[in-house]
């Protein structure tokens, strides 16, 4: 049952699942297994249609804290076979931009970095200092491209 609530409030769906969920109350963080759907295909932003996967790869993405608990995802991701014969992987619609996080964490950095410093950004999301700047320096490299600004 709480699978169901947690693939809810994450906005997870078919062919994904949330297969587990673990809460360590010592080291403070819940981490929730996201699994997909056996024989499920996939499309990627190179080529279009549905792909099948070849094999995958474990990420762990840093989401947004529960109540004061560190957030993790374990995402078995595929990686798909393309008609050209390359392997290639897909990231999750909710992957962020710089690895390891979510686009929910990324953007409340960004709304973070926007009204305080780098360093206190650091401290409010538990990151370094580097990992903030990097997270807001992606952003504004993906804006200029964006928008021709260079």
């Amino acid at each position: 049952m709480h699978s169901k609530l947690f693939e809810a409030a994450l906005g997870v769906s078919d062919p994904w699942f949330v297969r587990e969920v673990d809460f360590n109350a010592q080291t403070k963080t819940l981490t929730i297994q996201i699994d997909f759907v056996a024989g499920s295909r996939f499309s990627h932003p190179e080529v279009t249609g549905g792909h099948p996967v070849h094999d995958t790869v474990t990420k762990r993405y840093r989401h947004l804290n529960f109540f004061e608990h560190d957030c993790y995802l374990e995402v078995r991701t595929p990686r798909v076979k393309l008609p050209d014969g390359r392997v290639a992987l897909v990231e999750p619609d909710w992957a962020g931009k710089l690895s390891g996080f979510t686009l929910l964490f990324e953007a409340m950095v960004v709304a973070l970095a926007q009204q305080m410093p780098f360093s206190a950004v650091a401290r409010t999301v538990g990151e370094s200092w580097h990992r903030v700047y990097a997270i807001c320096e992606r952003y504004v490299d993906l804006a200029v491209a964006e928008f021709d600004l260079a």
